[in-house]
């Protein structure tokens, strides 16, 4: 009661909020004038001039209202377009580090350059996050013309780069990119051997475009950097085979829906056993004994591939490869494979080639990821239903931003049918209806499966229309670009994040692009151009009148957000629309999260075959349906980055290690104190303090000295000397040690030795930090069944994962003593005295794992003019390996 009394009183937050941000707008206003009043030039030396003023002192608050005023005149300019005063607050509430909310058509492309260029006057980089590669061509390409104008450079970061053209976007005051490439770059530059092979440089200021898809819908799964592991091909396939057969009997495993999971029942056990007995997979004991745990792991994942994924709606199958379909937005995820085996067991399931299995060598989640920016900020649609989340995981606040225009569309209430044919067919009825009047009509579905059902529907009734979903990826922005023509039907399996406005009329900029981009005869393409505008003008015109852009929606999704997205395509701008949802209980969401007592309801109220039911009560009980699912993603979002944060406690400590060796040009007292510790440990095991002499194991001591130091010393003797300590017996071992590192240093020349010991230390730690890596991988998947034992899964995973960080260091500190006790380098008097030649002895440990490694560079002449090739460049002897593989590799 209170609350309701202090919001009618004060307002809410979020009115305050946008109160205290529109009392700034009268003052940039107020420079209209004076920026107006500027030549080009004079509007383009005040970047230059307000560089001055922050290296003078000043802040980019105190900047904000003269910098803002600057890029709307350059807007109007270069681009065509003034700044709403809107815009002006969601350019001030991204300077601020907060989630700016703005309805479909608001112009959010354009409100991201008044913050970007007001940040990016530091000089420090901007990153602009998009979610394709297209979006980030187009809008660096768009937007760039205004940076460039102001005097900024732009770099974009796409697939296919290498690492010259990626230093060279980071390096510009604005990069555009996708969150993918930004988040594989970071793991890329911490696997490298030297800072100058970097791309990135220390994050600034991101903002991130469909913050709500990036952030929350694909935060989901983990950014994975892998190397291949042993090929088990034959095994899935063989174990798919069983699995087949088992699935067809539903009476062979358990499956919930709900949460994703599937289990075999026992008697689903005893038949696969058997089976798998027969095809000689299963050679002894039972399926869930020790030995077979690998085969057990097998199982689930074809039993998971059979049951819980469905072709054309998580994935399709393309070029003999399983292609993923992002669940969100209907893309293709090209290159973005399912971890754990359960990749191959669905490529084995579709009967394409199997892919050898990966092995993690670097990952990060999106959390931690974009948790690493000083400042980050974004903007979408759709944001206020995941305003908890935005809080608690990224400390985002969210502003709603008011449309330019009141929103003028009507969003009718849904409409529920007993089945989902009866759904799908008044969903035809009401497109023949619309369609008559000439209405544009957008159908948003849920999968290809179903927009393929309903596009074959419309075929047979002769109604026609465009489809938008993976299969017509290639098609997309000249599919959304004439969505709003009038008459157009266009049925789109998901809408988020399509980065281009469904505009009545049709999109004119577009059509002109796509139409007329091959005339060179500027009068001809004037001609031309000046058509397309009328045309589109008059469409516009007949469009408006006849009601705007009507949505459908064919089903509710998990997420209200993806429902608003889909809604939010109609009416922008001021402009008419129509909206309405059709159900059925038949549809997963009903089926699986809403409730039973919905359905008693429905019957109640008389729900027949053929017929719908609307009122506002199921709008609301469908809205709590939607609501508990995104409560349960959230929770298992949030427990999955719980865990994520424990290796991101030991990932920062690791990457900030390794940077620091790469700074360092001599590493030598690090890789002597490592080697002291391992003296220390080795000591205070087989020498333990307060013992008898005679309790000694001296023998051992000395086994283990040769083995790790690659040294002979008479340690038995030693300790047979009537007044020798512990202290002193570790002395001569370090002291001996120490001689024999300083003789193979004057052997190899104090800078060759220098040199080897950071690669070595480097390779080594990749190669403990890949196995620790792996081992946190196993330990993660078992670590739930420590709660039958009345412990928190979480705080064992914590303090085992602990453990294994120690037990990793301490391999560390054993692996580079052992191999530097042992590595022997062959150069010639020429290499010993060129510095240059440091660059041709390039390190590639294969057997980093092995107790007894030994390394020898090869003692070939490399000429003088290879001598600075890259590392992962091409060798310049034409093999077509790369130089670290070849000439520049130890033999």
């Amino acid at each position: 009661m209170f609350a309701k009394f202090a919001r009618a009183v004060f307002g809410t937050s979020n009115e305050r909020s946008l109160k205290a941000y529109q009392r700034r707008v009268p003052k940039i206003n107020s420079l209209e004038p004076e920026m107006q009043a500027l030549d080009d030039d004079g509007l383009a030396n005040k970047t230059v001039e307000f560089r001055q003023r922050l290296a003078n002192g000043e802040t980019l608050d105190t900047l904000l209202p003269e910098a803002f005023a600057v890029v709307r005149e350059a807007s109007k300019r270069v681009l065509g377009m003034r700044h709403f005063d809107v815009q002006l607050i969601g350019g001030m509430v991204l300077h601020d580090g907060k989630v700016a909310e703005m309805r479909t058509g608001e112009g959010k492309t354009l409100v991201a350059t008044l913050a970007v260029y007001l940040n990016a006057l530091t000089a420090k980089g901007v990153h602009v996050v998009t979610v394709n590669d297209y979006l980030a061509s187009r809008d660096a390409e768009e937007m760039g013309k205004l940076y460039r104008f102001l005097g900024l450079t732009v770099g974009t970061i796409v697939a296919d780069l290498n690492d010259d053209e990626r230093r060279e976007s980071y390096q510009a005051d604005i990069t555009y990119g996708t969150n993918n490439e930004f988040g594989f770059d970071y793991l890329r530059d911490n696997m490298k051997y030297s800072l100058m092979e970097m791309v990135q440089r220390p994050f600034n200021y991101a903002i991130v475009d469909e913050v709500d898809s990036i952030l929350i819908d694909e935060a989901r799964t983990p950014l994975i950097i892998s190397g291949v592991a042993d090929d088990s091909s034959d095994l899935y396939r063989s174990v798919d085979e069983v699995i087949k057969e088992i699935v067809k009997d539903p009476e062979n495993y358990e499956k919930d829906e709900k949460f994703r999971t599937v289990i075999p029942t026992e008697h689903g056990t005893e038949r696969i056993e058997v089976a798998m007995r027969d095809k000689g997979v299963l050679k002894e004991g039972g399926l869930y004994d020790i030995h077979n745990v690998a085969l057990v792991h097998h199982m689930q994942q074809a039993l998971r591939a059979h049951t819980l994924f469905a072709k054309d709606v998580d994935y399709i199958v393309r070029n003999d490869k399983i292609v993923l379909i992002d669940e969100f937005t209907g893309r293709m995820m090209d290159g973005r494979r399912y971890s754990d085996g359960l990749h191959q067991a669905l490529e084995a399931k579709e009967h394409v080639t199997i892919q050898q299995e990966n092995q993690t060598l670097a990952s990060i989640t999106f959390q931690n990821y974009f948790r690493l920016y000083p400042k980050l900020s974004g903007m979408t649609g759709t944001a206020m239903t995941e305003v908890d989340e935005f809080a608690e995981i990224y400390k985002l606040d969210v502003i709603s931003i008011p449309t330019n225009l009141k929103v003028q569309r009507k969003d009718e209430h849904d409409e529920i049918y007993l089945t989902a044919n009866e759904k799908y067919e008044a969903v035809s009825r009401l497109i023949q209806e619309v369609h008559a009047k000439k209405q544009p009509i957008l159908v948003g579905t849920t999968s290809i499966e179903k927009s393929e059902h309903l596009s074959n529907l419309l075929t047979k009734k002769k109604i026609p229309h465009n489809v938008l979903n993976a299969r017509f990826h290639e098609k997309e922005a000249q599919i959304v670009a004439q969505a709003g023509v009038s008459g157009a039907i266009t049925i789109a399996t998901n809408m988020a994040g399509r980065g281009t406005d469904i505009k009545l009329g049709g999109n004119v900029d577009m059509l002109i692009q796509q139409q007329l981009s091959d005339i060179e005869d500027e009068v001809e393409r004037k001609q031309k151009e000046d058509a397309l505008r009328e045309r589109a003008r008059l469409d516009h015109d007949e469009v408006k009148k006849n009601g705007g852009l009507f949505v459908i929606g064919t089903e509710r999704h998990e997420s209200r957000r993806i429902d608003n997205q889909l809604r939010g395509r109609s009416g922008r701008q001021g402009d008419p629309g129509n909206s309405r949802f059709f159900l059925s209980l038949e549809d997963d969401l009903m089926r699986i999260f809403g409730s039973e007592r919905m359905s008693g309801m429905l019957q109640k109220m008389g729900l027949k075959e053929g017929e719908a039911i609307v009122h506002p009560w199921i709008n609301k009980a469908l809205e709590k349906a939607q609501k508990k699912v995104e409560a349960r993603n959230f929770d298992m979002r949030k427990n999955t980055l719980k865990y994520d944060d424990v290796i991101n406690d030991q990932r920062k400590e690791v990457y900030s290690q390794r940077r620091e060796y790469m700074t360092l040009e001599d590493v030598s007292e690090i890789v002597a104190s490592m080697r002291n510790d391992v003296i220390d440990m080795l000591v205070r095991c087989y020498l333990p303090e307060k013992s008898f002499a005679e309790q000694w194991q001296s023998e051992e001591l000395t086994t283990e000295v040769k083995r790790l130091l690659n040294l002979d010393l008479p340690i038995k003797e030693w300790s047979e000397e009537p007044t020798i300590s512990v202290d002193e017996i570790e002395d001569r071992i370090k002291k001996a040690a120490e001689n024999a590192q300083a003789v193979k240093a004057a052997n190899f020349g104090a800078s060759i030795m220098r040199y080897v010991e950071k690669q070595i230390l480097l390779t080594t730690l990749d190669a403990v930090w890949k196995e620790h890596l792996l081992r946190l991988d196993q330990m993660r998947q078992g670590i739930g069944l420590r709660a039958y034992g009345q412990k928190d899964p979480l705080n064992e995973y914590k303090k085992e994962a602990f453990n294994l960080f120690h037990y990793m260091l301490d391999d560390l500190n054993e692996r580079v003593t052992s191999i530097l006790s042992r590595v022997e380098v062959n150069v010639t008097e020429d290499d010993t005295a060129s510095e240059a030649s440091l660059e041709s002895t390039s390190f590639e440990h294969s057997q980093l794992g092995s107790d007894n490694f030994s390394d020898n560079a090869s003692s070939d002449t490399i000429p003088q003019e290879w001598v600075n090739t890259p590392r992962n460049g091409l060798c310049p002897c034409g093999s077509g390996k790369k130089f670290k593989h070849c000439h520049g590799r130890f033999a």
